[in-house]
């Protein structure tokens, strides 16, 4: 989906998995102090989003998903994660219902496989699951924002800010009342700040929830069945995971920012160490300089100096070793 917003003065496309939005409006710095000080908004109607509707929906979600959602209030926030029969990540949801709909926005280009799994899942269960994402867009309000929310709009109010489910008709006229507008690499620096995976960016083929912090949060350790449940138990009761999170403060000096994908190093082992992980997600911070979240093995001292590519490295623990 490409927004309309990417009219607006100063608008820079985004490119890859967030293409179809602004990766900023010409200072990006200034962006995120205004996200950072709870103003403006940043547009995320790329997402994709999912509807479910019907008596059984939220009984039905929670035989599917990683959190417990069967008497989830209305309004309450929430995420949850489906996973694959060895316990990998597949999806992530950003859930909230409003007495009448479970709404969920998801990573851009997932809505359709996660419709087709949901769909075939649906046994004898009253519920419809419905692609909304033509007709509504996301739209990020920073946590402290004042702005006001359109009558009628669902919002999944979280600790980092709310989440609006708005008609895609009214972004516009939404965007010229709610303040500057904050592009996805504003958006994306303050995640990083906060240590919040991503799927697609945190997550590969063979990544578990234990390993980026997602235990608790996403994943319901005292609900019934579902599918990975095995070996989320097995982790948590048994073992350790092989990998963990962990968020970087990168040489400032460097002109270069180490990009997703370079790889992690014991920084005494030198420029010919082995691979210990790799950078997931990396940003230029307004306060902080340049940082990223990594993926390292679990046994990596929390206290070694590491080197990302050519770039100095000292880690801050987000998952316990």
């Amino acid at each position: 989906m490409k927004s309309p917003l990417l009219t607006l003065p100063g608008a820079v496309p985004a490119e890859g998995a967030d293409e179809g939005v602004a990766a900023h409006y010409g200072d990006l710095f200034r962006e995120q102090r205004a996200l950072a000080d709870g103003t403006g908004f940043v547009d995320l109607s790329h997402r994709g989003v999912v509807a479910v509707t019907g008596d059984d929906r939220l009984a039905w979600l929670h035989l599917l998903l990683t959190q417990h959602v069967s008497e989830l209030p209305v309004g309450r926030a929430t995420e949850a994660l489906i996973l694959s029969a060895n316990g990998h990540i597949e999806h992530a949801l950003y859930l909230v219902d409003d007495g009448e709909t479970v709404w969920a926005h998801v990573e851009p280009g997932t809505q359709e496989a996660l419709i087709a799994y949901l769909e075939s899942m649906k046994f004898f269960y009253k519920v419809e699951v419905a692609d909304r994402t033509a007709d509504t867009a996301v739209v990020h309000l920073p946590a402290g924002s004042i702005a006001d929310v359109p009558e009628g709009v669902v919002v999944r109010e979280t600790p980092y800010g709310r989440d609006l489910f708005l008609p895609r008709a009214d972004l516009e006229a939404f965007a010229g009342q709610a303040g500057p507008p904050a592009g996805i690499l504003a958006h994306e620096a303050l995640r990083v700040e906060q240590h919040r995976p991503r799927l697609g960016f945190e997550t590969d083929h063979r990544t578990i929830p234990h390993e980026l912090g997602w235990i608790g949060s996403a994943v319901h350790l005292q609900k019934g069945c579902y599918r990975g449940q095995e070996t989320v138990a097995r982790v948590q009761n048994l073992g350790k995971p092989p990998r963990r999170l962990v968020f970087l403060h990168l040489d400032g000096s460097e002109v270069h920012l180490p990009g997703a994908g370079t790889e992690v190093r014991l920084a005494d082992d030198g420029p010919d160490g082995r691979k210990i992980g790799f950078i997931t997600t990396s940003a230029r911070h307004h306060e902080l300089g340049p940082v990223a979240l990594a993926l390292v093995k679990r046994n990596v001292a929390v206290d070694a100096p590491l080197v990302a590519g050519d770039t100095a490295a000292a880690q801050e623990v987000v998952v316990e070793p």
